[in-house]
């Protein structure tokens, strides 16, 4: 079997839909049919089943998955391998973030690195799903939680301070427990976040009147009068028209975590961005 086959095979079980796996591996959707038919007739066996809502593996296709996997591993360790051994600051660097992270705070100084290394490409990729380091989805990750992937290093690179914010300015006697107030929060999926908790302890009567798992919607919709919204430092004292109301108490902070895979550890790029960037951030 060829690996490029199973990686069309990997894709598609990870993805579910031919779109979604075309797209993820930078091709065009009947071409992932036609060389996944092709796999299929190769082996003599059914891989998927075909539904309304996608593909399913069969039986065979479970049977597949693993050994597909570890055929995986063994390529993208030696891609790591070779990108690792790598010297110069030349070629490209994929770097995922957060979307407010990525626009507020990195891009500026990514920015001011690329201006004097001509010959780095620096792709920052905001998304809310998490990127796999050792499939090398991105060479560098900045996240609000520690790296629980192995053969990561990894290192807390910023503790980042949250504040209350309003369209318009308020004291904590006007506001009391939050009657009559209107709240821009996260998203559900995200309930568990600590500036929930604390907005529920601190406002408990204020009523929920937008949602969003995006900080630079919750902000814009907050400077658009909203509602109140828990907002990092670095995102709202930067956005014109947002005032911070202080209750007395603040909302509890978040370290920042930035990691890649232990491969890399000597690609000369990386540790100079890597370099530039936590001096700037400390």
């Amino acid at each position: 079997m060829e690996w490029d086959d199973l990686r069309i095979f990997l894709a598609i079980a990870r993805a579910g839909t031919l779109g979604a796996a075309a797209r993820r591996l930078g091709l065009t959707q009947p071409t992932m049919g036609r060389r996944l038919r092709a796999l299929e007739q190769d082996l003599r066996q059914t891989l998927f089943q075909r539904t309304g809502d996608g593909f399913v593996l069969t039986h065979e296709g479970e049977a597949l998955l693993g050994p597909a996997e570890r055929m995986e591993e063994a390529a993208l360790a030696a891609e790591r391998a070779l990108g690792g051994a790598e010297t110069g600051h030349t070629g490209l660097l994929r770097i995922s973030s957060s979307d407010w992270f990525g626009t507020h705070v990195l891009t500026p100084i990514f920015a001011a690195f690329s201006s004097s290394h001509p010959g780095l490409t620096i792709e920052l990729v905001t998304d809310a799903r998490v990127f796999s380091l050792a499939r090398r989805e991105a060479d560098l990750a900045f996240r609000i939680a520690r790296f629980e992937e192995p053969e990561i290093v990894q290192r807390k690179v910023l503790r980042m301070d949250y504040a209350l914010y309003g369209a318009v300015p308020m004291t904590r006697v006007e506001l009391g427990d939050g009657t009559g107030a209107a709240l821009v929060t996260m998203d559900t999926a995200f309930g568990a976040l600590p500036d929930m908790a604390w907005l529920q302890q601190h406002l408990p009567r204020a009523r929920i009147a937008y949602r969003s798992n995006n900080r630079e919607v919750q902000a814009q919709a907050c400077r658009a009068g909203a509602g109140l919204a828990v907002l990092p430092r670095l995102l709202g004292d930067n956005i014109v028209g947002l005032h911070v109301i202080d209750l007395g108490d603040v909302p509890p902070g978040r370290d920042v975590w930035v990691g890649y895979h232990r491969d890399l550890k000597r690609l000369t790029r990386l540790r100079a961005l890597l370099d530039f960037t936590i001096e700037r951030l400390t």
